[in-house]
């Protein structure tokens, strides 16, 4: 008698949703402040004006740029603002802070930018441990967009899952 093998994960219905499928996959390119700061420490306003003259503005063209200072420096806000406003008509956007942070803030506009509904009343395994660096914050942001609309959520493989939500029965008198 030859035994069938059925795949019970393949027909529970489970859908995967990896976070490494909305991480971005564009190039980050840093602006870093300190390269302008007269002895890595204070920015002269006169000495900085010129400088961002001859910034090669086409390293920027298309690319996503976030601007930062990795020196313990006081930057004035508008040393910033006017930054921003030189790459802003090349670059493709503009953010503050570091590559990781960066990629954190694209991550989750993506998670806010997914349409729930296609996952009403599904049971949804939120894929872990993958080879991307995925914040607690997208995990919880994922949850917070599928919760109104899923059935069930777990996290995991669809092997071995951890339940996190289950929209209870309803039930009729």
């Amino acid at each position: 008698m030859e035994q069938i093998f059925v795949n019970k994960v393949a027909e529970s219905g489970i859908i995967t949703f990896n976070l490494e499928d909305l991480y971005p996959k564009e190039e980050v390119i840093v602006f870093d402040m300190k390269d302008y700061l007269f002895m890595g420490l204070i920015l002269k306003e006169k000495d900085f004006r010129e400088a961002l003259k001859i910034v090669n503005k086409s390293v920027f063209e298309n690319k996503i740029t976030t601007l930062t200072c990795s020196a313990d420096a006081v930057i004035p806000m508008w040393a910033y603002m006017l930054v921003a406003s030189l790459l802003q008509p090349v670059s493709k956007e503009i953010f503050y802070g570091n590559e990781s942070t960066v990629k954190e803030k694209i991550l989750l506009r993506n998670i806010d930018n997914i349409n729930a509904e296609q996952y009403t009343d599904t049971r949804v395994v939120i894929k872990g441990c993958g080879e991307l660096p995925i914040s607690e914050a997208a995990y919880v942001a994922i949850t917070k967009k599928l919760r109104p609309v899923a059935k069930s959520i777990m996290y995991g493989e669809p092997c071995s899952t951890v339940p996190v939500f289950k929209k209870p029965m309803d039930r009729k008198v």
